[in-house]
């Protein structure tokens, strides 16, 4: 059977697992994943899920916080189901860095089949690794539905104090019981939610680099994460009571935006140009040792700063001819990225080379592509919802919504406008105001604000 935007709402998240998704985009989508478990009181599935998966024996890998909250609790069902398990429980601030990667491979036992990891964003990236490393599976027991890289491949690691995105395994088990989920801070849970409203910019990126560049894209895919990103914002009040149909919605959501980004094979359905500001501010604090808002809440304030600039586009008067004469500096440029990005300009600089983006008859291609399919794109800018509709679903969630809100400067927002782009090779509206000549204009104006 072949799936489609329609269809593939029919099927539940098992069901996406274990075998290949034929797809009417013409490619054939699977997961290594094995099975995800969420609902109330889905702790207890363990052992029996364990052993259906056929493994033998688990390192349950916590710190001391979250042994307390649920760890402690999956020790007992593997205990009393005789399910074989040590427990490894990380001491103090757990920092996903080399020292403590090294500490755990230390000390994890080697007849250890699978690394039950419990927490959150950083206890399942070091899951993660570990498992990588020691090329064992890992499964993820989430306490708090805050970030949607809990299905991915990908682990965010702290090497030489910046953070780092590294290849690793996606795990084959994700747990999110709804009866742990619900007490979580009410922080982590509407920075979840946060990291699921921005899905809004990131698949209007996306569809807007497939017209573009032939950049491939799912529809299928896109509609699926966009069906959950919908409930998710209407479920918003129920969410702010804890109600667990709410919190099972974010829970699911996240997951979902995980299993497309393996799907795909890259983090296109779930990530655009709402997480390379993020990226970039992350990048500038690390370097300066400043602490930043939780990832989430960063997502929710760079998709207001993003859906500012989609909605300045959409009643933009486009000159294309003005744009293909304007000349590219090179050597301005250059000197930009060592600027803002510092000791990482050179690799950066090494990657943009590489790929060859901003080499004359490339961005000539992009202009071409732009004019021709203007209509189209401009269609998908229509599309995404104002910027002040953003703002009063941050503000009903009781979030951040401005630069200020999270100690960053209107200088410091415009700057990472001026710079995203370079941080990762996607082609986004940033690159689009780029390609136009419009994007310094823009970042002025929020400079001035």
């Amino acid at each position: 059977m072949t799936h489609t935007r329609e269809n593939i709402a029919d099927l539940s998240i098992n069901e996406l697992l274990g075998r290949e998704i034929a797809c009417s985009c013409g490619h054939a989508h699977s997961i290594p994943m094995k099975r995800v478990l969420i609902g109330s009181g889905v702790t207890t599935d363990i052992p029996r899920t364990l052993r259906e998966c056929g493994y033998k024996k688990a390192l349950i890998l916590s710190d001391r916080i979250t042994w307390d909250i649920a760890a402690k609790d999956v020790a007992e069902y593997l205990e009393r189901d005789g399910f074989p398990y040590e427990t490894l429980v990380l001491e103090g601030r757990v920092v996903p860095d080399e020292a403590r990667i090294g500490e755990i491979i230390i000390h994890a036992p080697r007849d250890a089949d699978i690394i039950i990891a419990v927490g959150t964003g950083v206890m399942c990236d070091i899951g993660k690794m570990i498992s990588y490393k020691m090329d064992i599976d890992t499964a993820a027991v989430v306490t708090a539905p805050s970030v949607d890289g809990f299905a991915s491949k990908h682990a965010a690691l702290v090497i030489g104090r910046l953070k780092v995105s590294f290849t690793t395994h996606c795990p084959t088990i994700i747990v999110g019981d709804v009866d742990v989920l619900k007490n979580a801070p009410m922080s982590m849970i509407i920075a979840g939610w946060c990291d699921i409203m921005g899905k809004f910019s990131c698949l209007s990126d996306w569809k807007i680099s497939h017209i573009v560049n032939d950049e491939y894209y799912c529809e299928t895919l896109a509609d699926m994460v966009y069906r959950s990103v919908r409930i998710c914002r209407d479920n918003l009040e129920a969410l702010k009571l804890r109600e667990p149909h709410a919190v099972q919605s974010v829970m699911e959501a996240l997951v979902l935006a995980g299993i497309a980004m393996s799907f795909i094979g890259n983090s296109r359905p779930a990530s655009g140009s709402e997480h390379h500001l993020s990226h970039c501010w992350e990048l500038r604090t690390a370097k300066e040792g400043k602490e930043l808002a939780p990832h989430g809440i960063q997502i929710g304030v760079g998709e207001a700063l993003i859906s500012m600039l989609y909605g300045w586009l959409k009643t933009e008067t486009v000159d294309f001819a003005t744009a293909r004469a304007i000349p590219f500096d090179e050597r301005a440029w250059e000197a930009g990225v060592h600027d803002y990005f510092g000791s990482d300009a050179d690799d950066i600089l090494k990657e943009i080379r590489g790929d060859h983006r901003y080499d004359a008859d490339v961005r000539a291609r992009r202009l071409a592509a732009l004019e021709k399919n203007w209509p189209a794109v401009l269609e998908i800018v229509r599309a995404m919802p104002a910027h002040e509709e953003i703002v009063a679903m941050l503000k009903s969630a009781g979030t951040a919504t401005a630069p200020a809100d999270i100690h960053l400067t209107d200088k410091e927002a415009a700057d990472s406008i001026r710079h995203a782009k370079e941080v990762r090779n996607k082609y986004t509206v940033l690159g689009v105001l780029d390609d136009l000549g419009l994007l310094e204009t823009y970042a002025a104006r929020i400079e001035a604000k």
